[in-house]
C-alpha cells in the first residue's frame, strides 16, 4: 500500500466504466494516493504542463494510459509525453483492450514499463492493480523536477 502523498498518478481514459473499475479496483488494494483522470491524450498533457483543469502537482510517478481514444490516442500522447524532457521520465503503464502486436511494439518502443490487456472480470483486473502497486511501491522515483 502506497502511503506517500506526493506521489499523484494520472489515468489517461475516456471510457467512464473504466475510470469507475480502476477507482473501485485501487479502493479495493488501498491505494489512496490521488489519481487525476483525462479523457484523452490532449487533456492529459494540458494538465502535465500544468494549464489543465485541474493541473497535477507535483507532476505524477505513474500514468495508466488506453490506447484507444478520441482526439489523441495513446500512440499519440506518449510521441508527445517522451519528447518532452519534463514530462518524458515519467513511468507508463497502457492498460487497454488492444491485442495487436503493432499496438505492443509501438508502446514498447515508446518506452512504456507494462503493456496490460484489460480484462473482462473484476477479478483480474484486481489482480492486475496489485502487481502494479507491488512495482510502484517498490521503486524509488526521482523527484526529476527538483534535481533539474
Amino acid at each position: 500500500m502506497i502511503d506517500n502523498k506526493a506521489m499523484n498518478f494520472l489515468l489517461v481514459e475516456d471510457d467512464q466504466v473504466d475510470v469507475k473499475t480502476l477507482k473501485r479496483a485501487f479502493a479495493k488494494c488501498n491505494v489512496n494516493n490521488p489519481l487525476y483522470i483525462a479523457g484523452n491524450g490532449e487533456e492529459a498533457l494540458k494538465m502535465l504542463r500544468g494549464n489543465g483543469d485541474p493541473p497535477i502537482v507535483p507532476p505524477p510517478h505513474v500514468i495508466l494510459l488506453d490506447l484507444n481514444m478520441p482526439k489523441m490516442n495513446g500512440i499519440e500522447f506518449l510521441k508527445e509525453l517522451r519528447k518532452d524532457p519534463d514530462l518524458k521520465a515519467i513511468s507508463v503503464f497502457v492498460l487497454t483492450t488492444s491485442d495487436e502486436d503493432r499496438d505492443k511494439i509501438a508502446a514498447y518502443d515508446l518506452n512504456v514499463s507494462g503493456y496490460i490487456l484489460k480484462p473482462i472480470k473484476f477479478d483480474q483486473f484486481l489482480e492486475a492493480v496489485k502487481i502494479l502497486d507491488g512495482y510502484w511501491t517498490l521503486n524509488q522515483y526521482p523527484d526529476w523536477k527538483k534535481n533539474a
